[in-house]
């Protein structure tokens, strides 16, 4: 009984469906009829014209944004445990050029606007020391804690005051919409989102995630640097068919909300052992090394977090039956 991650779940069997009826012949790269139709797709879900790509891969997704953000010689400010910073292995400052990733401290890998502030407001206007160019935020956090539509608004205020760009990593975007249940909008350019990276594959997709551009200036030179980075795949309208299918009658939504309810049935099991509320579908809870032995001699597997913590990460593919197993096991530690 597998809660590693979210990335180890199966795939949505419309997806599945969808790449088959996409395996005819048509136009290679993106000028096929499937990746065609993602700019009206993604415009439709958040009520404003938007610039669409696909890729491969959250990395891709994450560093393309910041690319076209941040010029090689200014930073980024993020999470010092954001995911950009610790899991994709220097890719941004390889995809940026160099870009430097300025790094802050917040509860729950959560920036706040007057950390953001202090930091910026202690650079020296001179060449030696970097300047921000833009600031990335995870949503739902890498301790899966969701920003609310106001606290990225007020990330965003910063932003502008300060002339930077402002990008989400959603890797759990719809982990953090389910939540919240506001519109994916609000969540996003209505709140100051320049670019976010829209992540499908660990919620029932397979190998393909969009970038939005919520200004379409920084979609062009994007393409290119899609191509360059190796991203821009022949047969792309098979990613193009498997984002629709998400799409396609709020999948995405659904399967969010599936595995948010299946981190809430652990969750409440496992009571003061929590490490942090539980908003999206990842739960942090203490467990000593005894126990979690205990946890794994009966088949449960999960990542250890740290001396004494562990995560455990829910998927759209498990039901309460799957889960409740688990729970009971916590409960009786």
């Amino acid at each position: 009984m597998r809660f590693f991650s979210d990335n180890a779940a199966s795939v949505h069997p419309r997806l599945l469906q969808a790449m088959t009826a996409a395996n005819v012949p048509d136009t290679a790269y993106d000028g096929d009829a499937l990746s065609a139709q993602l700019n009206a797709a993604f415009a439709a879900l958040f009520e404003t014209d938007v610039e669409a790509l696909w890729v491969a891969t959250g990395t891709a997704a994450n560093c393309l944004a910041l690319a076209a953000l941040c010029p090689a010689h200014k930073g980024v400010i993020c999470h010092r445990e954001a995911h950009i910073e610790q899991d994709e292995a220097g890719a941004p400052g390889f995809f940026t050029g160099g870009a430097k990733l300025m790094l802050l401290d917040g509860e729950g890998a959560k920036l706040a606007p007057e950390t953001v502030e202090a930091h910026c407001a202690a650079i020296r206007d001179d060449v030696h020391q970097v300047q921000p160019a833009a600031v990335s935020i995870t949503n739902a956090s890498e301790y899966g804690l969701v920003y609310r539509p106001d606290e990225v608004a007020g990330l965003s205020e910063v932003c502008r005051a300060r002339g930077l760009g402002l990008h989400m990593d959603g890797a759990r975007f719809a982990n953090a919409v389910a939540t919240l249940g506001c519109s994916p909008a609000e969540l996003t350019w209505k709140a100051g989102v320049d670019a976010l990276s829209f992540g499908f594959v660990k919620n029932g997709g397979m190998s393909a995630e969009a970038l939005i551009f919520f200004d379409s200036k920084l979609a062009a030179d994007t393409r290119y640097r899609r191509k360059r980075a190796g991203h821009l795949q022949s047969k792309g309208r098979f990613l193009a068919a498997q984002i629709l299918a998400m799409l396609e009658d709020d999948l995405w939504l659904d399967n969010a909300r599936a595995a948010n309810g299946g981190a809430r049935i652990i969750a409440e099991a496992a009571g003061d052992r929590l490490l942090y509320p539980v908003e999206a579908n990842e739960i942090f809870i203490r467990l000593s090394a005894d126990e979690a032995a205990q946890l794994r001699a009966s088949s449960f597997d999960f990542y250890d977090w740290g001396e004494g913590q562990a995560r455990l990460v829910t998927s759209w593919n498990q039901s309460a039956d799957d889960i409740r197993p688990l729970a009971k096991a916590i409960a009786a530690l």
